[in-house]
């Protein structure tokens, strides 16, 4: 399989799994691009957003990957999870681990709760992490384990020291949360209750050429000197606002650049590539709007703009909160003087803002993250405000 054909299948794997997880577009690019660098994520957000059963669709793509998952918590133990003792053969007075199933042969890992590793773990859980090695409990050489990237999970950010340095190891991070779109919500719900269609064939890709793609394929897309002379512009923005990230995260992402023009066919990093390190250049959640607008700033001055718009309907979702419990002549009013108008507006201005973008061959991301939230604000509008049923809302967006 040639690298432009894997780049196309990982394309339709990206699309097939955005249809079928509601408002995930953005996080299963994000988790290919970052499975094509080599490099480890992390899923932030509270349970039950389908953290788990994303990396395992994901990885159920790649014909004769490996997968691997465990769930932490303090008292994890490192052989269980890089490989237990045979009992066997210790009852013949041999030591010896049992690796296959565990860590130690995953090509793909979904580690869950991953800051609650434990200390008697945490050594070997960096060493895999960083340089895909397990020292075994019994000494000799160490293992080298055929791991690509692993996918973590985690509902809070870490606590300790010893948290922290497994935190500063995973490169891409990236929040998610629950449904905000009514209708889609609804059509999570019908699922759930609903007899669906027999699946037709889904889109995979090979192990041994996501494993090329990622040794060889990557390494040599061309980054162009506009590129790195942004990379620098960017992190001296960020320094004034005292955000600042390790060289070796900066480092770290230039592969994630390289990546994301790989998956999208292109011999060479273009500035649309530079949305990635969004997911890459904040500590905390609350850093995150600042590293989107900087960022947007040498992307796209279209998405940029589209984020002020953002503010203006969270600004409107939060008088809808506020109406809680007011009667339905008092909402319509509202949606009448207020609602209706505001996003009507900012719905023609996105759809302006996307051309220009388009035309001018940048990134339309942000603007259709922005879109998709202008949708779902104004689909809890009419539900919640008009009373319309969420599923004959999905035709009025």
């Amino acid at each position: 399989m040639g690298a432009e054909e894997t780049a196309e299948r990982l394309r339709a794997i990206c699309d097939e799994l955005s249809d079928r997880f509601y408002e995930r577009a953005d996080v299963v690019r994000t988790l290919v691009v970052t499975l094509l660098a080599g490099q480890h994520s992390l899923v932030l957000g509270p349970p039950g957003t389908a953290k788990s059963e994303l990396a395992r669709e994901l990885t159920s793509r790649i014909e004769g990957a490996a997968y691997w998952e465990i769930l932490l918590s303090k008292f994890t133990a490192p052989t269980r999870m890089f490989g237990p003792i045979d009992v066997a053969a210790l009852a013949r007075g041999e030591y010896r681990q049992v690796y296959e199933g565990r860590a130690t042969t995953a090509h793909v890992a979904f580690i869950d709760e991953i800051f609650k590793c434990s200390t008697a773990a945490l050594n070997e859980t960096l060493g895999y992490l960083n340089e895909r090695i397990y020292h075994p409990e019994s000494g000799g050489a160490p293992i080298r384990c055929p791991l690509i990237g692993a996918i973590t999970a985690s509902n809070e950010l870490p606590g300790g020291e010893d948290s922290a340095a497994v935190y500063d190891r995973l490169l891409v991070r990236i929040e998610v949360g629950y449904l905000e779109d009514p209708s889609n919500f609804a059509a999570l719900v019908r699922s759930a209750v609903g007899r669906p269609a027999p699946p037709a064939p889904p889109a995979t890709v090979e192990l041994a050429a996501l494993q090329h793609a990622v040794a060889e394929a990557v390494p040599a897309v061309e980054v162009p000197d506009v590129i790195v002379d942004a990379v620098v512009t960017l992190r001296a923005a960020l320094r004034r606002k005292e955000l600042v990230a390790s060289d070796r995260r900066w480092r770290q992402a230039v592969g994630l650049l390289q990546a994301s023009a790989h998956l999208d066919g292109r011999p060479a990093v273009a500035e649309t590539d530079l949305s990635v390190l969004t997911h890459v250049l904040w500590d905390s959640p609350a850093q995150r709007p600042t590293v989107e607008r900087e960022v947007l700033n040498l992307v796209s001055p279209e998405g940029k703009e589209a984020l002020d718009l953002a503010d203006a309907i969270e600004e409107l979702e939060a008088q809808l909160d506020a109406m809680a419990g007011q009667s339905r002549e008092a909402l319509s009013e509202w949606v009448i003087k207020n609602a209706h108008h505001k996003l009507a507006t900012t719905g023609k201005r996105l759809e302006r803002l996307r051309r220009e973008a388009a035309n001018a061959g940048r990134s339309t991301a942000a603007i259709d993250r922005v879109t998709d939230r202008r949708r779902a604000v104004r689909a809890r509008v009419l539900t919640e405000a008009l009373g319309m049923d969420a599923s004959m809302v999905r035709a009025q967006l």
